[in-house]
C-alpha cells in the first residue's frame, strides 16, 4: 500500500501524446485512497477528452482561469489551497517554459504560483527537446525552486526516436511520489547496488567481459528509491540512464568496482550485488594494441580478480548482504552454496539459460533465498520484480 488515503491529489494535464496516460494515473490514485481534481490545458483536449477524465476521477474538470462562476469564489485560490499534492503529468515543454517564467495566463500555471503543496512534474517530449539547452535550463531553475523532477524515461517514443524524454509509467510515478512524501519501509536506510559488467582490458581494444544489461541493478536502485532508502548505484559500463535522485557512480574494471564499493559500504546499511563482475582479468596489459600478425600461438595468462561480493560480507558484518546467482543449471542448489560459501544475508537466484529472463530482457523470475526460507517471485516486469525482493529486504532488515 502507497497510502495515498485522504490526500487530495490535483493532476495538470498537458498537451502532449502520454496525456492518454493521465486516466491511468487518476485510477491508481484513487485505488490508493486519494481524492484526484484535474486541471487540463486547451492543448491536452486534443489528446483525451474533459468528460474521460471527469468519469474516471468522479469530479468536474477544471479547464479555465476565466470561469465566472468559480472565480466569483476565487476558485483557483480554493484550488490551489485544496490541493496536498499537485502533479504535472504529461508536462510538455511549452508548460516547462511557463513555469520556469512563472506565466499565470491559464489556470495551471495560476494554481503553480498560488499552491504551498509538493508539486511534482513528469516530463513528456522529443529527447531533442528534452536535451535542449533552453529545456535543461528551465529544468535546473524549476528544480531549485523545490519541484521535483520525475523522469524522464528513456526508450522508443511516439515519433520513432529512441532516447530520454518518455514520461515515466504511472505506477513508477505514485511510487516515487509515495517515497517522496511519506516514510517508506527503507527510509533512513543507506544501500549500495552494483549493476552491470565489468570490462577488463588485454590492450586498448579488447577486453574481458561478462553479460549484463544492468536493467535489473538498475531496476533495484529505482525500486529502493521509491521505498526511502538513499541509494549509490556502482554500475558498470551500460547504456542506461539512472534517476537524478540515485548517486550514480560510473566504472570500468572490478577493481574499479571493488574501490568504489568499499567508499560507499563506510556508510551503508545494506549491500545488493548484482553487478556481472568478471572473474578474471590479464596478467599482463598491453598499452598498444596487439597486432595478430604477430602472434603465432596467442595466449592470455589470467588471474583473479577481487571478489566485491565475499569482501563485503566479510569485512562489513553489521550490514545486510544481498548477492545475486545467474545460473544455468542446478539453480536452486548452487545458489544455496553461494549464500554459505559467500557468508551472504540473501541471494536471489534465476536460470539464465531460459532466454525469456535472461540477458538484456526487461522481464524475469527469481528465487529469494535466505537460510531460513525461499521466495519464489513468477515472472514478471524487472521494475516489480525489484520493488518486491527490496520489500522483502525491508522486512528482513527491521531494527
Amino acid at each position: 500500500m502507497l497510502n495515498f488515503s485522504n490526500k487530495n491529489i490535483l493532476l495538470g494535464v498537458t498537451g502532449g501524446i502520454a496525456a492518454y496516460k493521465s486516466a491511468e494515473i487518476i485510477r491508481l490514485f484513487r485505488k490508493e485512497g486519494a481524492d484526484v481534481r484535474v486541471v487540463m490545458t486547451e492543448s491536452a483536449k486534443e489528446f483525451i477528452t474533459p468528460l474521460t477524465l471527469q468519469a474516471v476521477s468522479g469530479n468536474e474538470i477544471h479547464d479555465s482561469l476565466l470561469d465566472v462562476k468559480a472565480e466569483s469564489a476565487m476558485g483557483h485560490i480554493e484550488l490551489a489551497k485544496w490541493a496536498d499534492i499537485i502533479l504535472i503529468a504529461p508536462c510538455t515543454a511549452e508548460t516547462m517554459a511557463k513555469i520556469t517564467h512563472g506565466r499565470a495566463d491559464d489556470l495551471l500555471g495560476a494554481l503553480i504560483l498560488a499552491s504551498t503543496a509538493n508539486i511534482f512534474i513528469a516530463p513528456a517530449m522529443n529527447m531533442n527537446m528534452w536535451l535542449d539547452k533552453t529545456t535543461q535550463d528551465n529544468y535546473k531553475k524549476i528544480s531549485s525552486r523545490g519541484i521535483t523532477f520525475i523522469g524522464p524515461a528513456d526508450g522508443e517514443q511516439a515519433c520513432g526516436d529512441v532516447g530520454p524524454g518518455r514520461m515515466v509509467e504511472p505506477d513508477s510515478i505514485l511510487n516515487l511520489i509515495a517515497s517522496s512524501t511519506k516514510t517508506g519501509p527503507l527510509s533512513g536506510k543507506v544501500i549500495t547496488i552494483t549493476a552491470g559488467p565489468t570490462r577488463e582490458q588485454i590492450d586498448p581494444v579488447r577486453f574481458i567481459s561478462n553479460n549484463s544489461s544492468g536493467k535489473m541493478g538498475y531496476a533495484l536502485a529505482e525500486a529502493a528509491i521509491e521505498l526511502g532508502a538513499s541509494v549509490n548505484l556502482v554500475s558498470g559500463p551500460v547504456s542506461l540512464n539512472a534517476d537524478k535522485s540515485i548517486n550514480l557512480h560510473k566504472v570500468n574494471s572490478a577493481s574499479e568496482m571493488s574501490e568504489s564499493v568499499n567508499k560507499f559500504m563506510k556508510s551503508s546499511d545494506i549491500f545488493i550485488g548484482c553487478a556481472a563482475v568478471s572473474d578474471f582479468k590479464p596478467l599482463d596489459y598491453s598499452s598498444i594494441k596487439i597486432k595478430k600478425e604477430d602472434l603465432v600461438n596467442p595466449e592470455i595468462e589470467l588471474e583473479m580478480n577481487t571478489d566485491i561480493l565475499s569482501n563485503v560480507a566479510n569485512t562489513y558484518k553489521s550490514s545486510f548482504v544481498v548477492g545475486f546467482a545467474a545460473e544455468t543449471s542446478d539453480v536452486a542448489n548452487n545458489a544455496k552454496k553461494k549464500l554459505k560459501t559467500k557468508n551472504l544475508d540473501m541471494i536471489i537466484s534465476n536460470d539464465v539459460s531460459d532466454k525469456s529472463i535472461g540477458f538484456d530482457v526487461d522481464e524475469n523470475e527469481v528465487n529469494v533465498i535466505t537460510l531460513n526460507e525461499t521466495i519464489f517471485l513468477k515472472k514478471d516486469k524487472k521494475i516489480r520484480i525489484a520493488r518486491e525482493i527490496l520489500k522483502i529486504i525491508a522486512k528482513n532488515t527491521k531494527n
